[in-house]
């Protein structure tokens, strides 16, 4: 099975729980179970932020996010000026933010940060999917 949404939004903080709705949908319908949405819910809203927040000279930015059998995969992409993942530090015990990159990492089981120089930067998230009993995307992995 393979389903795929891409959207391409503006660099606007209400693109995120728009983004985040549509595609939680999407898994709800499949039969993900919740505790897995909820992790790539909040990757989803971390990656997206970071582009609102970071991408300057982005105006807009792509979001494909899709189901591969059990896999899910995201990418996220701006056309801003990229940056140097290992460049960014640790935020200390008592910052407001700063928490995204770790938050990613954290969650996904996979994250692979790709810097296009003066192009922006991908980030591809990747999450192994749990169905709840009897699940569409389980009998559709099947098939």
């Amino acid at each position: 099975m393979e389903a795929t949404i891409s959207l391409r939004l503006p660099r606007d903080a209400a693109s995120v729980p728009m983004i985040r709705q549509m595609f939680d949908g999407t898994l709800r319908s499949l039969g993900v179970v919740a505790p897995i949405r909820d992790d790539i819910e909040l990757m989803l809203s971390e990656a997206c932020s970071n582009v609102i927040r970071h991408a300057g000279r982005s105006e807009e930015y792509t979001v494909t996010a899709g189901v591969y059998d059990d896999r899910c995969v995201i990418k996220v992409v701006d056309t801003g000026a990229g940056f140097d993942p290992q460049a960014v530090g640790e935020p200390g015990p008592t910052a407001e933010g700063g928490r995204g990159l770790q938050i990613m990492r954290a969650l996904a089981d996979d994250v692979h940060f790709t810097n296009r120089r003066e192009h922006g930067v991908v980030v591809c998230l990747e999450k192994k999917l749990r169905f709840v009993a009897g699940a569409p995307g389980r009998h559709l992995m099947a098939t």
